[in-house]
């Protein structure tokens, strides 16, 4: 296996940055390994992602749309594709879940994030983006049954038992799976976003971790942002945030709504099986600390009407007593 230290050191000598200072920064639930660079008062970012659990080439690919449209993405500076390298515009340190904590005005915040995706909806959706179709939308949400319920359970999720799971969604997608895509960034929250006020319009906004971006329905970044799973977002904020956009784009409230509803509870039931996974599979049970405030989320999308059937089947499979509760096993994790 290649010395990622030295590839990297290399890489840094190359792009003119070989004696800045360098100090590491908080990772994420991937591969990927940050670092923040310092050149005699000038900054930068180092991502370190390590092929072949990584390929940069997508977040290129991302950002550089996001920069053509005028977007606050980070400045490539430098690259090295083969080995997994990018030097990056170092953003700062304002996240909109640090300034949030600290009691930053939520409806300004949160305002300038929907204003931005109204402005980035305006665009199509780029044509080399991945779709999010319908076929790719039941296939992550199966992480819930494949996932979840063998370790609720302590077994294998029966077939016929995830044929009922896949039969609501095939009946659910069509309505969020059509034309007309945008641009889905899919990771759209307060830990990806940093607050660069001193910026005018959209570029207020600055975006982190859009490497899985597709294209998609609209109202899939609005679920990324309103139902957070790592911070509470008051249903009354949610709600002010959803009539913001609409009264933007103009679009029909009740399709809209609807459409909400179905890809919060694909996207929260999908969460609930990848840090399940994450658990089981990767040795990382801390994301077990989110699963009550996804159940909420979980549980607020499943009120929609048009979702009466698959919550009497949830709370069937998984009554509400247990939805909460930490998984068997967890303590010993």
């Amino acid at each position: 296996m290649p010395d990622r230290s030295a590839l990297s050191s290399a890489f840094l000598t190359k792009a003119g940055w070989g004696q800045a200072s360098r100090a590491k920064l908080a990772g994420d639930a991937s591969f990927r390994k940050y670092e923040r660079l310092n050149r005699n008062g000038e900054p930068a970012v180092l991502m370190d992602a390590p092929p072949p659990q990584e390929d940069v080439r997508p977040f290129l690919r991302v950002a550089r749309e996001l920069l053509r449209h005028g977007y606050s993405a980070p400045r490539i500076l430098a690259e090295d594709t083969e080995h997994g390298f990018l030097l990056l515009e170092d953003l700062g340190d304002d996240l909109y879940a640090r300034l949030l904590a600290r009691g930053a005005d939520e409806h300004e915040l949160y305002g300038a994030a929907i204003d931005f995706l109204l402005d980035l909806h305006r665009h199509p959706a780029p044509a080399e983006l991945g779709l999010y179709d319908e076929a790719r939308l039941i296939d992550e949400v199966q992480l819930f049954t494949d996932w979840y319920l063998p370790a609720l359970r302590g077994r294998e999720t029966e077939p016929s038992l995830r044929d009922e799971f896949n039969a609501f969604w095939h009946e659910l997608a069509p309505a969020v799976a059509q034309p007309p895509r945008v641009l889905v960034m899919r990771d759209f929250h307060a830990e990806n976003l940093i607050w660069l006020p001193q910026r005018q319009g959209p570029a207020r906004v600055g975006l982190l971790d859009f490497q899985d971006a597709v294209a998609g329905h609209r109202a899939y970044d609005l679920v990324s942002l309103l139902e957070d799973a790592r911070r509470d977002v008051s249903p009354a904020l949610a709600d002010a945030m959803i009539r913001r956009y609409l009264a933007g784009s103009g679009l029909d409230e009740q399709d809209f709504r609807r459409a909400y509803a179905i890809l919060g509870a694909q996207r929260n039931l999908r969460i609930v099986g990848v840090f399940t996974r994450l658990w089981k599979r990767d040795g990382k049970p801390h994301y077990q600390t989110f699963m009550p405030r996804m159940w909420g989320l979980v549980e607020r999308d499943l009120q929609h009407p048009d979702l009466h059937r698959l919550r009497a089947w949830i709370d069937r499979i998984v009554p509400a007593e247990l939805r909460r509760r930490p998984l068997p096993g967890l303590s010993a994790a």
